[in-house]
């Protein structure tokens, strides 16, 4: 991974303010090695669905089109959802019960710090490969 050669990082979620965490923590975290893409409109991050993302952060609950069917598209576009991560409000259970069959990489819930802990431990995983 190089300055030259970024990851592509994708993040859709309705609260602007949550894009805007995301993007200071990967672009603090991984400086110029990443592109971080936010999305707080889910119709629009649609259009850029495509399969050289390096990651996509998504959340579950937004109006009028959820995660869960930003996710389907997302495999529809060819985009790998081993390279997907859900996060929600909801509890680490919920989201279990609900994500588990769907081949994506992990599902963290926003406010946990233990989540959150292993959630980096995940996401450095993922910026290495």
């Amino acid at each position: 991974m190089s300055a030259s050669n970024p990851r592509r990082v994708v993040v859709v979620d309705d609260s602007p303010l949550q894009c805007a965490f995301w993007r200071r923590l990967l672009e603090r975290r991984y400086g110029e090695r990443v592109a971080v893409e936010t999305y707080s409109d889910p119709q629009a991050a649609l259009a850029v669905l495509r399969p050289d993302i390096h990651l996509l952060l998504l959340d579950w609950e937004m109006p009028d089109l959820d995660g869960a069917a930003v996710l389907e598209r997302a495999r529809e576009r060819g985009v790998n959802l081993k390279r997907v991560i859900i996060s929600s409000s909801h509890t680490a259970a919920e989201l279990h019960d609900r994500f588990d069959a769907s081949g994506c990489l992990a599902v963290i819930e926003k406010v946990e710090p233990e989540q959150q802990a292993a959630f980096l431990m995940i996401l450095d995983s993922i910026m290495k490969r």
